[in-house]
């Protein structure tokens, strides 16, 4: 069956509210180049890239700048967003074997090779190039990788994004089994994530959450939870911590510190509480802290990620879903965090 000139999708047309969001019905099916796959998209989900990359927050100035693209640097307007992918592909380019048709697929969101170039600094799905917020996408191919697995789309979908991201945290940071690993932000994606891939790699994991979450975070495989409004260092004592993933930041984060114990390691991939801290050097040298900032995806890690989906190392957390016509009402929902794990939009 040929495929279609035209699709639907969502675009967003600037910085601001939902009203950035416009829904299309004639948005060009782009054609893979020599070194692409075309993806027929199943289900993409939400995260807080996506929102953050709408409202401007990535922009140290304000979100009428030329900064509000994750690198610092403008955007090119308008754009498809939508970093969490599963589909099917569904064309390839020149050079990519015909085997791979029909294959289904997740689409690694940090990209090192669009329109066949290696790129020097990598580009986020979704940002600096469309993403899977509509019916198809293009992608390299490098970066569809084949899925085998009885869970469905709309829970594959959920994996991307916020488990490479709570994977690559925990790579950059070396955490190995035995190790105590503090956990903030943990009922959301990156952290229920970060959840069960630490106590996949053997590690004791504290999270922080709610009470009303805290017996969910514990079946994901926490030890322990401590409630958001606890005093850390109270809780905790000093130096009982081996790494930080901190999702969170905000007033609270020099008790971060206090907890880590000498030599201990400190990821960050989020500021949900705030960007804006207050660290004292003489805890950073003299306790001999390591800190990691975590946004581009070390190379091996999406391919860990998906074997340990397919060996069943980790589980879905599929909160809501909604039709992609509905992503406002989708990203307002997110924004309430009433929920465990992710939200998930059905595509086709």
């Amino acid at each position: 069956m040929p495929l279609p000139s035209r699709m639907s999708g969502v675009i967003m047309t600037g910085h601001g509210g939902p009203e950035m969001l416009k829904w299309r019905d004639d948005l060009r099916v782009p054609e893979p180049g020599e070194r692409d796959v075309l993806v027929r998209i199943s289900a993409a989900g939400v995260n807080n890239t996506d929102i953050n990359t709408r409202i401007g927050w990535y922009s140290k100035n304000d979100a009428n700048a030329q900064d509000t693209g994750w690198l610092g640097q403008p955007m090119s307007l308008p754009r498809i967003q939508g970093a969490d992918v599963c589909g099917h592909i569904v064309a390839v380019g020149d050079q990519i074997d015909p085997a791979r048709m029909g294959e289904r697929v997740l689409i690694e969101p940090c990209l090192r090779e669009v329109d066949g170039a290696t790129l020097e600094t990598p580009w986020y799905f979704g940002s600096e190039c469309d993403g899977g917020f509509a019916e198809f996408v293009r992608v390299a191919a490098r970066h569809a990788y084949k899925i085998e697995s009885d869970l469905s789309d709309i829970e594959l979908a959920s994996f991307p994004c916020s488990y490479s991201t709570a994977e690559n945290m925990l790579t950059r940071a070396a955490v190995a089994a035995g190790e105590t690993v503090l956990v903030t932000g943990a009922s959301g994606g990156v952290g229920s994530a970060a959840v069960q891939l630490a106590s996949a790699r053997g590690a004791r994991v504290i999270a922080v959450t709610s009470a009303s979450k805290a017996d969910k975070i514990k079946a994901l495989g926490a030890e322990s939870t401590l409630l958001r409004d606890d005093d850390y260092l109270s809780a905790l004592g000093e130096r009982q911590v081996d790494v930080v993933v901190d999702l969170v930041a905000g007033p609270k984060w020099p008790s971060l510190l206090d907890v880590l114990r000498p030599g201990g390691r400190y990821a960050v991939s989020g500021a949900i509480a705030g960007p804006i801290v207050s660290l004292d050097l003489r805890t950073l040298y003299l306790k001999d802290l390591s800190f990691f900032g975590c946004t581009v995806l070390e190379p091996e890690v999406f391919g860990v990620l998906v074997r340990r989906i397919e060996r069943g190392d980790i589980k879905p957390l599929v909160a809501e879903t909604y039709p992609l016509r509905e992503i406002g009402a989708a990203q307002k929902a997110f924004g309430e965090k009433g929920y465990i794990g992710k939200i998930v939009l059905t595509v086709n």
